[in-house]
């Protein structure tokens, strides 16, 4: 007998009622209520994790399905830099992916997704279209690094115009001056900069805010006054025989190194365990520097707390191992060692300990971190002056700044026009498909493919990206989770299928009860093994990893699927 069938014909064709229970407040269409954003925040983690809030379930899928040009416009939408990003960028989105859950395998490899993308990106400038038609309101930026450069573009899409001001001969700020050219390659960053200013900005280099352009003037001449100057002043420990030559702090030595050229000595220390520590080593292996020695062991990096402590993704401290740099940690600075007037090494103490040690060495790299220097804004405050990135946080990462660069620009245009022209929504979408198999959940991630060791230099990017079959299938791991498997009670019909079906235990729940706030989100529930007990059958969104087996197996087509997307509405006009 076709069960299917026959249960089908209680139910009237394209029926989809969207009872209060439901996790969303809409089977169809845009939806903005509390529940619904809540169900995004909890159900896509990877791009709740995002600072720029990047559609990454969209750009994987668009990668997946061989629209490397769709992801490339997706990743330039939402975080500015897509080959940059692709690279450089901390990828926190990592860390939340669900499919690095405990049981179910390792992250999706996002970050090189993003780069594959921009790998395949068209060369000329790939142009945006404005959201507004031109505002006459006029923004003044200091500082053209990753926060300026954002902040600009997104000024620019809302329709103001837009002069951005560098002290620097180029614009990229930390890009140029802190990241070395193995990691990120200077056509790629000049590149996508020229598709920033492409929207018709303004750049003066070469122009110091507070000596050439008094910081008032700025203020009187412009309706906005944006401070992007970055945190460019070092952080230096107060310790005995710090003036000593050959202590050097790390982005000095960076800029250097990658600009007019610099040389180490033969026995190097980095002090430190950010991102900035692990250029300045693998950069000083690149100019010759020989490690100092430590009883049988060699040291090259400095940490004061431990190795899980570093705040570097575990492939930076792969690389450091790789390139044979070796790093101790539980290492506090003491001093400076003198001999003849010349740094001879350094003291450290064993962190929690009374151990004291001392190394060799001629060349000491601070990778001590960094402040804003606020010397040229002389105080200054006014309503029209925002600050943003790092200038505003404190240093934190490129995908941090341009997330910040973002809301700041948000608060801005509602500052200068009166009304928020841009508001999120939540779009839903029905589906029929979702494109994946349970099979997909068990393909391997793909490691990043790189330069052999004796061809690594100072200018050759170590990480040369995947090729087009590795791009398809690590786009193809990720679950999807901005798609929803939903059942519809009023349709189901109780049977044991979907159960049946389940690849993971807590997927497919029966339950007891389930308990909903004012908003609508379920907030707890209480679940059985016992079909006795059983009022519903309930899709557990945050177990659920998108294979489609359950809607396979359903016989009376009781399990809808819906596309869940944030998106942006122009909704206000000027007041």
């Amino acid at each position: 007998m076709d069960l299917s069938g026959q249960l089908a014909k209680l139910f009237k064709p394209n029926e989809r009622p969207h009872p209060a229970e439901a996790e969303l407040s809409v089977a169809q269409g845009a939806a903005n209520t509390a529940k619904d954003f809540d169900w995004l925040d909890r159900n896509i983690p990877c791009q709740k994790a995002c600072p720029a809030g990047t559609d990454i379930p969209g750009y994987l899928t668009a990668i997946a399905e061989e629209r490397p040009e769709d992801a490339y416009r997706i990743n330039l939408r939402d975080n500015i830099f897509p080959g940059i990003l692709g690279r450089v960028c901390s990828r926190p989105c990592e860390s939340a992916c669900r499919h690095g859950y405990e049981g179910l395998g390792e992250p999706v490899a996002i970050c090189a997704s993003k780069r594959s993308a921009a790998d395949e990106s068209p060369t000329d400038p790939v142009i945006l279209e404005p959201y507004f038609p031109p505002t006459q309101k006029s923004i003044a930026i200091i500082g053209s690094g990753v926060a300026g450069l954002a902040a600009a573009r997104e000024l620019a899409l809302l329709g103001h115009t837009v002069t951005v001001y560098e002290k620097h001969t180029e614009p990229g700020g930390m890009l140029n001056q802190g990241i070395p050219e193995f990691r990120l390659p200077r056509d790629l960053i000049q590149q996508e900069i020229k598709q920033v200013i492409a929207l018709g900005i303004t750049l003066h280099c070469g122009v110091t805010i507070g000596t050439d352009i008094p910081l008032h003037q700025l203020i009187d001449q412009h309706d906005a006054v944006i401070a992007a100057a970055g945190t460019l002043k070092p952080n230096q420990p107060n310790l005995p025989g710090q003036t000593l030559p050959g202590i050097r702090h790390g982005l000095d030595f960076l800029l250097e190194a990658h600009t007019s050229g610099t040389t180490v000595g033969k026995r190097v220390i980095v002090i430190g365990g950010g991102y900035t520590a692990m250029d300045c080593a693998r950069t000083a292996r690149r100019l010759g520097g020989q490690v100092a020695e430590l009883n049988d062991g060699k040291l090259l990096i400095a940490y004061r707390r431990t190795r899980d402590d570093i705040r570097v993704i575990p492939d930076e401290l792969e690389e450091l191992d790789h390139e044979s740099i070796p790093l101790e940690c539980s290492a506090t600075p003491l001093a400076y060692l003198e001999t003849d007037g010349a740094l001879s090494g350094m003291r450290f103490q064993r962190t929690g300990t009374d151990e004291t040690f001392e190394l060799p060495a001629d060349t000491v790299l601070l990778a001590t971190g960094q402040t804003p220097d606020t010397d040229w804004q002389q105080n200054l405050t006014h309503p029209n002056l925002f600050l943003v990135g790092d200038y505003a946080t404190g240093a934190t990462d490129l995908i941090s700044a341009i997330g910040h660069a973002k809301k700041t620009v948000t608060e801005i245009d509602h500052f200068l026009m009166g009304t928020h022209r841009r508001t999120p929504r939540v779009q839903v979408q029905t589906a029929s498909a979702i494109g994946r198999t349970e099979a997909m959940d068990q393909l391997p991630r793909n490691a990043m493919p790189t330069l052999p060791l004796e061809q690594r230099t100072t200018t050759a990017e170590v990480e040369t990206g995947y090729e087009t079959p590795a791009a398809l299938t690590e786009a193809q791991r990720c679950y999807r989770c901005n798609y929803k498997f939903e059942i519809e009670q009023d349709k189901c019909i109780k049977c044991d299928w979907c159960l049946k079906a389940k690849p993971h235990e807590n997927c497919i729940l029966m339950l007891k009860t389930i308990t909903y706030d004012d908003a609508g989100k379920a907030t707890d529930w209480e679940s059985t093994e016992r079909v006795r007990e059983m009022n519903l059958i309930w899709i557990n969104s945050d177990a659920c990893t998108r294979c489609g087996a359950c809607i396979t197996a359903c016989p009376v087509d009781a399990i809808s699927l819906q596309k869940v997307t944030l998106t942006h509405e122009n909704t206000g006009e000027p007041s």
